[in-house]
């Protein structure tokens, strides 16, 4: 009795420690309570910086359409101070800007301040300047850190009071956190995380925000601070004392692309299946990470070796379009959940078995409210299973939802093939029926709006024709001397060859070695390109070793080093190296091998067309560039630049630089990111079921092609006319096949049963309005400024295949395509009621039927 009286108090105590103020964010052990009301929050990652202001409106909106209740973002540090004490919060790194756009939304806002935030954010998120702060230890018990750290965050916090930004000064933030995934540091490092973990809650709980406060994997959360789950599945999860909520900070839509790599994807269905898992589970905050991932402008991705699209597979893709048909197959698990939220934030749950693997979980609240999760989690099979009076059918690896306790209105899988048979009067559904709510899919397409481009080059000097910045004896770290200024550094030095080597008469080339921490490195011998050699994420350390070309005399050796990123995890990954520390050795003279590492070393940090600013509208006219490509193309350390106008319309824009190697590209001085087409990727692709275990590693495309063909350019960067593109290529690519492309709805498909259940079916019999199931609809709809132009496939009857591959089945409706050419085509959208009676009766009675039809989007 004593210990309960003591966990009473204690809850009071934290409830009213949070929520002082006009409005008020508190915690139990059900939910988050925003002005006293308990509220399953539904919430998706969308970063600033990795969009433009004029973005931001429609991503939100969007995410708002698409069910959420909360926008969640870290704060980006090292885009904010870039320099000790100065600070910048403007254009891409306007922070107020953004959360206040949230709040016109109507929505929430969860800020991750951290400061640190992973992310594959160049650095992590630190500037590089704090790895120069005196005496300084990352993520520790370390005095120059955490002084850092609290006067960046408070000044953070302090911005957002001034504001007015928080729940309790009627603001949009209910929800903020530091630190990052650090339960994995502390385990590693030991007492001294630990003391900083309980620093970092204090210090944090101090700022007075009036809003709980996260850390996200970190099983240890010192109270009141509320640990959270991050993962595929986060299901298991359990807070570190009953009476804080079960959160899943981030639910992984899909994974980053690496160059290199394949680029990874998740399915829809899994994603909604480990959703509704989580939640029947009793979690009552879900956030996806990314709901929209954006790009990696400039050099912000870390890693190293993080491509610049940061797509993540996520339900807004790269160019804040609805990826179909993930976007609205979760806008309805939603829908589904909301309906929902009266007996799961109230009532008591309890776990049914239906079978070896099937269970049911039934929440029932004193006000009557029911509701209720079947799941099969059997991967391969379906199952038929009771429940109440009624017996439902689970395809593998889902889960279905009934608000009532009694109406399936969702289930997580989505269709494959499948046909549905009368039998006694009721519906009995074939074993391979997957059940879906109906959420459009889509094909999309790039349409090249620009290739006809009169390019001019600039041949970037060797640093052994150029002025050295410095020499010293020996070899330096990279980040040392660039302090991440440029991902360029040269390491020059000569080489005396005698007249007398063997090697002159014929025989083998010398052979030159060099170890490199990473990432990329180009090998220079007297002024011509002898070779490359190249890392990877999982392996940045390189080794060059190849024979190069010699002559009698000095020989000059010019090694650029580059740099792909800053590391953005792992333990104290400030004194992680990048750049040539050798040993450099020349083998095969007659001495044997000749260790070039402690001879004198010259540096240039940088090119000498970023010197000249080459990329911008003022410093392109500084050189006399070469017209046309005669001389220059394939040629290596080459910039390139053109100018374009801007092409009618307001679709989303991208250059394809499949033409190209390795380099980064410029936009009218902004710079759009590193382009890397000739890193191929490697990796097993194939098909992909959604049922089973997800990681990073099972579903994936583009084995065997570029990671990444085509770059974001945003609208805004554009002028009408006289937009001016700057390349530069490392290695030698082809502009001449540079083009630039709108991204747009190619096709859309709908797919579903003459009388599959719906939410709308639902909420309209729940509410009285009709007494008998509704025939649902086919909506398809095009992209903005488009229409349906023709119909590329229609059936109704039992059509096979999926979006882009249908094909007729044994029964169909032979005016099939003769309802969609009326209905729909010429329109931007349209819904087809699903009946025989328009399609010109039952193709085969006593037989249920669906609907699959693709129709063609153009302008």
């Amino acid at each position: 009795m004593y210990n309960g009286l003591l966990l009473v108090v204690a809850l009071l105590f934290f409830s009213c420690w949070i929520s002082c103020g006009e409005g008020s964010v508190t915690y139990d052990s059900k939910a988050i309570l925003v002005n006293g009301q308990r509220k399953i929050l539904i919430s998706g990652s969308i970063h600033y910086p990795r969009s433009t202001p004029e973005m931001w409106p429609d991503l939100i909106q969007k995410a708002k359409e698409g069910g959420l209740d909360v926008i969640q973002t870290y704060v980006f540090w090292n885009g904010h101070e870039p320099e000790p004490g100065k600070y910048y919060f403007e254009d891409r790194y306007d922070l107020v800007k953004f959360i206040k756009l949230v709040q016109k939304a109507g929505l929430y806002v969860h800020l991750r301040i951290g400061p640190y935030a992973c992310a594959e954010w160049n650095f992590g998120g630190f500037p590089v300047w704090l790895k120069y702060v005196p005496g300084i230890s990352f993520r520790t018990n370390n005095g120059p850190f955490k002084a850092a750290m609290r006067k960046f965050t408070t000044k953070i916090v302090r911005m957002m009071k001034n504001e007015k930004l928080y729940e309790t000064q009627g603001g949009p933030i209910i929800l903020s956190q530091v630190e990052n995934e650090y339960g994995p540091m502390e385990y590693e490092i030991g007492a001294p995380a630990r003391a900083y973990t309980e620093w970092a809650a204090k210090m944090a709980v101090g700022l007075d925000t009036g809003v709980p406060w996260v850390m996200c994997k970190q099983d240890d959360a010192p109270d009141p601070v509320i640990n959270t789950c991050n993962g595929f599945y986060c299901d298991y999860f359990s807070p570190n004392k009953a009476y804080k909520p079960k959160m899943w900070t981030e639910a992984w839509t899909g994974w980053f692309t690496e160059f290199g790599g394949p680029v990874p994807y998740r399915p829809a269905e899994d994603l909604a299946f480990s959703v509704a898992k989580f939640i029947q589970k009793g979690g009552s905050y879900i956030n996806y990470y990314m709901f929209h991932g954006g790009t990696n402008f400039g050099r912000t991705a870390g890693g190293p070796f993080i491509a610049t699209s940061y797509d993540y597979d996520a339900p807004l893709d790269e160019y804040g379009l609805l990826r179909q048909p993930k976007w609205g197959h979760l806008k309805d698990l939603h829908r589904a959940i909301k309906l929902c939220e009266p007996a799961l934030v109230s009532g008591d749950s309890s776990v049914m078995p239906l079978g070896n693997y099937q269970e049911a979980r039934v929440f029932k609240s004193r006000d009557g409210s029911c509701a209720a999760f079947l799941a099969n989690y059997n991967q391969h099979s379906f199952a038929k299973v009771p429940f109440g009076n009624m017996h439902y059918n689970l395809p593998p690896w889902s889960i279905s939802i009934l608000p009532d306790c009694k109406n399936t209105v969702y289930n997580t899988a989505r269709v494959r093939k499948d046909f549905l048979l009368f039998c006694n009067g009721f519906l009995t559904y074939h074993s391979t029926f997957l059940m879906k709510i109906g959420a459009q899919s889509a094909q999309m397409k790039m349409t090249t709006v620009g290739s006809d481009f009169s390019w001019q080059s600039y041949n970037e000097e060797t640093a052994a024709n150029d002025d050295h910045a410095f020499m010293t004896v020996g070899l330096v770290e990279q980040i040392n001397i660039t302090r991440d200024r440029t991902d360029y550094l040269w390491y020059t030095t000569d080489v005396e060859i005698d007249p007398s080597e063997g090697f002159m008469r014929g025989g083998s080339w010398p052979v030159l070695t060099v170890l490199s921490a990473g990432h990329a490195l180009h090998v220079f011998i007297n002024g011509q390109l002898s070779g490359t050699a190249y890392g990877s994420l999982e392996n940045p350390r390189l080794t060059f070793s190849e024979g190069v070309y010699l002559k009698a005399g000095v020989n000059h050796i010019a090694l650029l080093s580059i740099a792909v990123g800053l590391p953005n995890v792992g333990p104290h990954f400030e004194t992680w190296n990048a750049g040539i520390l050798g040993p450099v050795s020349l083998g095969g003279l007659n001495e044997g091998r000749r260790d070039l590492t402690w001879q004198k070393w010259y540096y240039k940090v940088g090119l000498k067309g970023e010197s000249l600013s080459l990329h911008s509208l003022s410093g392109s006219s500084s050189v006399e560039w070469v017209e046309g490509l005669d001389v220059s193309e394939r040629q290596p350390l080459t910039w390139y630049k053109t100018t374009f106008n801007a092409p009618d319309g307001d679709e989303p824009l991208a250059l394809d630089m499949n033409t190209m190697s390795k380099g980064q590209i410029w936009i009218n001085g902004h710079s759009v990111g590193r382009y890397w087409n000739q890193y191929k990727a490697s990796g097993g692709c194939g098909a992909c079921d959604y049922a089973g275990w997800f990681n990073e590693k099972k579903c994936l495309r583009n084995c065997g092609k570029a990671s990444q063909r085509w770059y974001h350019v945003p609208r805004s960067w554009l002028y009408p006319t006289g937009n001016l593109l700057v390349i530069f290529e490392e290695w030698g690519g082809s502009p001449s096949g540079i083009s630039l492309a709108k991204r747009e709805v190619d096709t859309v498909c709908a797919d579903i049963f003459e009388w599959q259940p719906t939410l709308v079916n639902w909420e309209m019999q729940s509410s009285g309005k009709v007494n008998k199931p509704l025939r649902p609809k086919a909506h398809l709809s095009c992209g903005s400024g488009q229409k349906i132009s023709s119909i590329k496939f229609a059936s109704f009857g039992t059509p096979g295949g999926v979006c882009g591959s249908f094909s007729q089945g044994g029964c169909h409706a032979f005016h099939s395509y003769d309802v969609f050419q009326r209905y729909c085509v010429g329109q931007q959208s349209c819904a087809v009621p699903i009946t025989p009676e328009i399609f010109g009766g039952d193709p085969c009675p006593n037989v249920m039927k669906k609907l699959s039809v693709e129709a063609v989007c153009s302008k």
